[in-house]
C-alpha cells in the first residue's frame, strides 16, 4: 500500500496525523546530534514502544526496523559537530529537528516534540515534557534517533578505537575523558563543550 493510500485511510478515520520528534546525542562530547520524526500509522500499531533510554540496546535494535516498516512516514537528520560548535547544542538540536520534520514524505497535522522547546516549523507544534515516555510517536522517534546515532559511534570506533566510542557512545565517562587526555582531541569532538575545551586550552595551540 502506498503512502498516499495510508494517508487517505487515516484521514477517513478522522484522525489527525501526529508527528513525534525526538533527538539523541545532546550530552556526548563528540559526533553529531541526531533527530528523528515519525508519523505512526494507526492501522499498524507497534508493540513495545517506549522511551529509548528505558529500553535495552537489543530491544531498540529490534524495534527500529519495525518503525521504519510500519510507520506512515519517518525521517532522520542531524546537525554536525561544526554546527554544534557554531550555534550551541540547543540551536543545533532545533536545526536537526527541523531537518527531520521537513524531510518527511507526508505532511503532519500536528508535531509533538519531546522536551520543553520546539523548533520553528510550518505545522502546529507543541512540546511535551517526558513525551518520549507517554507519546508513541515520540517514543518511536527516540528509538530511531538513538539507534542511528549509536551506529554512527560504532562506525567512528572502527576508525578511532583508542577512544572506546562503541562502549560509551561519546558520553563523558571517566574512561572517555582519560582517553581524550591520552590521545588528544580528534576532529569529531565538540570543542565548545567544556571538558573538550579545557583539554584544547591546556594543549596551548588548539590542536590537542
Amino acid at each position: 500500500m502506498t503512502a498516499d493510500l495510508f494517508l487517505s485511510s487515516a484521514v477517513t478515520r478522522g484522525g489527525v496525523l501526529v508527528c513525534g520528534v525526538d533527538e539523541a546525542g545532546r550530552g556526548p562530547l563528540c559526533g553529531p546530534v541526531v533527530a528523528a520524526a515519525v508519523i505512526l500509522d494507526p492501522a499498524r500499531p507497534i508493540e513495545g514502544l517506549a522511551d529509548s533510554k528505558k529500553l535495552s540496546e537489543r530491544a531498540r535494535e529490534q524495534l527500529a526496523p519495525l518503525i521504519r516498516e510500519h510507520a506512515l512516514a519517518w525521517a532522520v537528520a542531524e546537525a554536525s559537530v561544526e554546527e554544534i560548535d557554531r550555534l550551541n547544542i540547543l540551536h543545533a538540536t532545533m536545526l536537526a529537528m527541523q531537518r527531520a520534520v521537513c524531510a518527511l514524505s507526508v505532511a503532519p497535522g500536528e508535531v509533538r516534540v519531546d522536551g520543553n522547546r520546539c523548533p520553528t516549523l510550518p505545522y502546529p507544534t507543541r512540546a511535551i515534557v517526558k513525551g518520549d515516555a507517554t507519546e508513541p510517536s515520540i517514543s518511536a522517534a527516540s528509538i530511531l534517533a538513538k539507534t542511528v546515532r549509536d551506529e554512527a559511534m560504532r562506525v567512528l570506533d572502527r576508525e578511532w578505537p583508542q577512544y572506546g566510542l562503541a562502549g560509551h557512545k561519546g558520553y563523558p565517562t571517566a574512561a572517555h575523558l582519560m582517553a581524550i587526555e591520552r590521545h588528544g582531541v580528534a576532529p569529531f569532538y565538540r570543542r565548545s563543550f567544556a571538558p573538550v575545551r579545557r583539554l584544547v586550552e591546556r594543549a596551548g595551540d588548539g590542536s590537542a
